[in-house]
């Protein structure tokens, strides 16, 4: 995708977004811009919403109680929003955020919390992750937006796969896996939809894995010989399936 206008600052807004339009901010937008980024009137910037592509707008008014924002064109049109799911065991705080931010830079289109025996969060702040996903976005230029899913349970997640994705094939990182690459086993997935299942710091219990083993939309692959990080196994997947069959190639 050509980059338009990457030295401005970038912010996602929840509005219509059409040339003319003129956009009446919150205080907490206003707050980053006025009083953060320190911009005023006539400064300009770059707006997105996640399904208008990206606008070059300016400050019409940077009253510091609410700022006004004039779009100006459209620098880039909507990009397709991704088919690839990821699902993965929460981490703690920090590491967490780390791994839904690196996801949504890495293309996932929809991104769930999963619930496993050994996963070390259970109470999620949703609107706190979601934070996560949006400055990813303002900070990488992504444009189609991840959507971010409730958690759920994996034996949840497993008895109603079928009926919630249909014929996607669901790929987790089995650290048991016999070490080998990846590549013969993902190109067998080419053109089919694919989601991506990264399990929590010591890995999948004796049951969860006999669980996934046994579900034949499941395919297990190995990440190489070193036992990883569970955030850093959720970037090596990510980048394994993009490489592959996703949209690096």
């Amino acid at each position: 995708m050509p980059r338009s206008h990457k030295t401005l600052p970038r912010l996602y807004i929840e509005a219509p977004l059409a040339a003319g339009a003129l956009l009446e901010l919150g205080r907490d937008h206003t707050n980053y811009l006025v009083s953060v980024l320190r911009m005023k009137a006539a400064d300009a910037l770059v707006v997105f919403n996640g399904k208008d592509g990206a606008w070059l707008a300016k400050i019409a008014d940077d009253h510091r109680k609410g700022a006004t924002l004039e779009l100006v064109v459209q620098t880039q049109h909507q990009t397709p929003k991704s088919d690839l799911w990821f699902g993965f065991a929460p981490l703690k705080t920090g590491r967490l955020d780390y791994l839904v931010q690196k996801a949504t830079e890495m293309g996932a289109g929809a991104i769930q919390p999963v619930i496993t025996r050994y996963t070390q969060v259970s109470r999620l702040k949703a609107d706190k992750l979601y934070a996560n996903i949006i400055e990813a976005a303002e900070q990488c230029e992504v444009l189609s937006v991840p959507t971010l899913a409730e958690e759920i349970a994996l034996a949840d997640l497993i008895a109603h796969w079928q009926h919630d994705h249909g014929l996607r094939r669901l790929i987790f990182a089995d650290e048991s896996a016999p070490s080998h690459a990846p590549n013969t086993q993902l190109l067998d997935l080419e053109g089919l939809p694919v989601g991506i299942l990264v399990g929590p710091e010591g890995g999948f219990s004796d049951d969860e894995r006999a669980l996934l083993l046994a579900q034949p939309f499941v395919i297990p692959i190995s990440l190489g010989p070193r036992i990883l990080r569970a955030d850093t196994a959720a970037v090596a997947a990510l980048a394994v399936v993009q490489s592959t069959i996703g949209d690096w190639r």
